[in-house]
């Protein structure tokens, strides 16, 4: 099948910019960076045949570019460029002739190795994962290219070396591309076993190296969903209830049907679909619609009222997390007592790329053009719609313009959506479906709303003898696909991580969940860094808080609870030195007030440490100066991208720290885009060092641990500087009052 894709908006731009031609045809076209994203930019073969397919991971054509096949997605946290250096390295191939294509949908090839027989990309798992297999993938190429060569010059095999995509036998002179042998090595059978290399011989990993997929989005050239232009499209965009739980009663759609350039309304079970030749028509028709919602059973509530609730429960234990010792005995006979609550707002995922996708039904099944996260349970759930079996519905998985966890839906939500749609007429067009940038923050799924509640005995020398900490909120698990798996004793871990393994020597330390799902209809769902976006922020500012009642160094007083974790101590130690901890900070020209805060926290097998300097005015403003980060994730595979998650994970903290909130107000969400819901502006984005710290551990996550400690670092910096104690998020205008 071939399939022609265009995209003219942002070509136009890039061309009036650049004088580059840009109309793109697939799958004719040629070229790495035309096929970056592919094989889902145009749901076909590769565009250079492959002459030798080593494994399901590398493809070598006759031209020696090697394929790299991606199967996590790309969505700017570096995968690509990631998974390609583990197979370059251990093919010894040249970076220039490595392209990376995103695998198709297939758990039983591609499956995420940490979760099973499931596909997926999440929990900053793709490199850590798939560190050994890619490597191995690479390694078995490299091997059979190696015995071709060898049978084609009648020589010993390890008497052939090979560099930089160049085969050589040394004592004949002889070399040879990897184009020229591919075919020779594609009729060898697979070797029995390959030998990884030691480390000391990496050559590109831990070095630098080019993104694969900066040149393709500088240029215009990647595709995104949105990109994707389909013979016959139609653009659907839908009406959904003002609350939660509300369903539509009925409809009156004369009018979006009277709006020239409509072609069909349709009721689905999310609300009304209205569909036309392109978006802004199908959204005129979309606002003409006359909508009776039923409201009976929606909810009507407020985040303000949540939180009191939040507070009633937080005075009765709820489920065990973790009980070491008798914190409530320890806490009833200490000679100090200190308490703090700390209150998290819902949070959204506010992506630079808007929800979309594209769904084309056929005889044969379906396809999707998605920037496709969780590949094994989209296929299921839009199987099951249309149905389908599984293995009918295909999946291309393109670039995400970001996702935070959006695109990871454990209901596969927008997909669900679009396949209703695709059903409902019939699969007789193409449908491409789009929510708005005020579609998805009034829509729902956000980091739930949270309330912590900590207590913590201290004895004489101020030395903590006891932690009790209680968590309140909903599950992200609950009622999805992983329930059974992430839900224990009525513990969802993700609402616990981070507390539940809190690592400070403390020998009585309890923590225990409220899970209130059923208090809301509000939807939620993982926001980047998951739990510890909430329990990274009240155990570090926590901790602070008691190294202050002990009259103590917050560095040196952590450092003591950290000597049975040497990682964490190793990082903080880092960043502590590299921020020039314990020396003065330099006054500010303005006269304002300057303070130094330190985080350390482990998330997803990484270690982060980061210590924050600020300054803050006479009148409750403040500004974030400088942010210093020192980050163990074991092996550096691509050092500049490490640096790059950490940079991007403390600036998405960041917004999140300083504004960041979705309220709610008689059952209705009060914000809509980036004028109510502002992330990060370029004159807030702080000065930032990363370091990181040398090691030869397996490597870690980088997408997610960046985040948890820069709110508290900011608070314990803002009090160091004000001696004001922020314990509610976002921080605001709380200086001020």
């Amino acid at each position: 099948m071939k399939t022609r894709i265009e995209n003219v908006s942002r070509r136009d731009f890039f061309k009036a910019g650049a004088g580059l031609t840009l109309a793109l045809v697939l799958p004719s076209a040629r070229g790495a960076a035309a096929r970056v994203a592919g094989p889902g930019i145009a749901g076909s073969a590769p565009a250079v045949a492959a002459a030798f397919e080593a494994n399901a991971f590398v493809r070598i054509g006759t031209d020696s570019t090697v394929t790299v096949l991606a199967k996590h997605l790309e969505m700017g946290q570096g995968t690509f460029t990631g998974l390609a250096t583990l197979v370059a390295e251990e093919l010894d191939a040249d970076w220039a002739q490595v392209v990376v294509e995103g695998a198709p949908a297939d758990a039983a090839r591609y499956n995420n190795l940490f979760w099973g027989p499931a596909q997926g990309t999440g929990g900053s798992t793709a490199i850590a994962n798939s560190f050994e297999q890619m490597r191995h993938a690479g390694a078995t190429a490299r091997a059979m290219l190696v015995e071709a060569a060898a049978g084609r010059w009648k020589v010993a095999a390890e008497s052939i070396t090979i560099s930089a995509g160049v085969v050589s036998h040394a004592p004949s002179g002889r070399t040879a591309g990897f184009g020229e042998l591919a075919e020779a090595a594609a009729a060898l059978p697979l070797p029995a076993t390959v030998t990884l290399k030691d480390p000391k011989d990496f050559t590109l990993i831990g070095k630098h190296a080019p993104r694969k997929d900066s040149v393709a989005k500088t240029t215009g050239r990647a595709m995104f969903t949105q990109d994707v232009k389909l013979p016959g499209m139609l653009v659907a965009v839908v009406a959904h209830p003002p609350r939660f739980g509300a369903t539509v009663r009925g409809v009156d759609d004369t009018a979006a049907r009277a709006v020239p350039g409509v072609v069909e309304v349709v009721r689905i079970p999310s609300g009304v679909a209205v569909l036309a030749g392109d978006y802004w028509t199908a959204k005129k028709g979309r606002d003409a619609l006359q909508v009776d919602w039923d409201e009976t059973a929606a909810w009507r509530g407020s985040s303000a009222q949540l939180l009191a609730d939040y507070r009633k429960l937080a005075a009765t234990p709820g489920a065990v997390a973790r009980n070491d010792g008798d914190a409530e005995a320890a806490l009833g006979k200490a000679d100090k007592v200190v308490e703090a609550e700390f209150a998290f707002p819902y949070l959204a995922h506010a992506a630079m790329e808007p929800l979309n996708c594209v769904m084309k039904l056929d005889a044969d099944g379906c396809e999707v053009w998605n920037g496709e996260q969780f590949q094994t349970v989209d296929q299921a759930v839009v199987a099951a719609i249309l149905g389908l079996k599984p293995e009918q519905v295909k999946l291309n998985m393109l670039f995400a313009g970001g996702s935070f966890g959006r695109r990871a839906n454990p209901k596969s939500d927008y997909l669900v959506e679009t396949a209703h749609i695709v059903k409902a007429i019939g699969g007789r067009a193409p449908v491409k479906l789009v929510w708005s940038r005020e579609d998805d923050m009034r829509g729902g799924h956000y980091r739930p709303l949270y309330l912590h509640r900590l207590r913590a005995a201290l004895d004489a020398t101020g030395r903590p003898q006891a932690w009790s900490q209680r968590i309140v909120g909903q599950s992200i698990m609950l009622g999805s696909p992983f329930e059974s798996l992430m839900i224990k004793d009525g513990v969802d871990a993700t609402s616990a991580e981070g507390a539940a393994n809190l690592p400070y020597a403390i020998p009585n330390l309890a923590v225990d969940l409220h899970t209130t799902n059923a208090l809301t209809k509000v939807p939620v769902q993982w926001w980047r860094s998951v739990g510890s976006s909430h329990t990274g922020f009240a155990t570090e500012v926590f901790i602070d808080e008691l190294a202050l009642a002990a009259g103590s160094d917050p560095v040196a007083y952590r450092l003591e609870l950290l000597a049975a974790h040497p990682r964490h101590a190793a990082v903080l130690r880092l960043a502590a030195e590299k921020a020039g901890w314990g020396t003065p900070l330099q006054a500010a020209s303005d006269g304002g007030r300057r303070g130094r805060g330190v985080a350390v926290h482990e998330s997803f097998n990484s270690f982060v440490a980061q210590v924050v300097e600020t300054t803050a005015a006479a009148d409750g403003s403040f500004r974030v100066d400088r942010v210093v980060c020192a980050v163990d994730c074991g092996i550096a595979v691509n050092p500049d991208v490490i640096r790059a998650q950490m940079e991007g994970g403390i600036g998405f903290a960041l917004a999140a720290a300083l504004s960041g909130e979705i309220t709610l107000r008689d059952g209705q969400v009060e914000q809509s885009n980036f004028h109510d819901y502002t992330v990060l502006r370029i004159n807030e984005m702080p000065a930032v060092e990363v370091h990181i710290v040398p090691s030869a551990e397996k490597p870690s996550g980088v997408g997610e641990p960046g985040v948890p400690p820069l709110a508290p670092a900011l608070v314990n910096a803002l009090y160091a500087a004000t001696g004001k104690r922020i314990r509610r998020l976002p921080i605001g205008t709380q200086l001020q009052s």
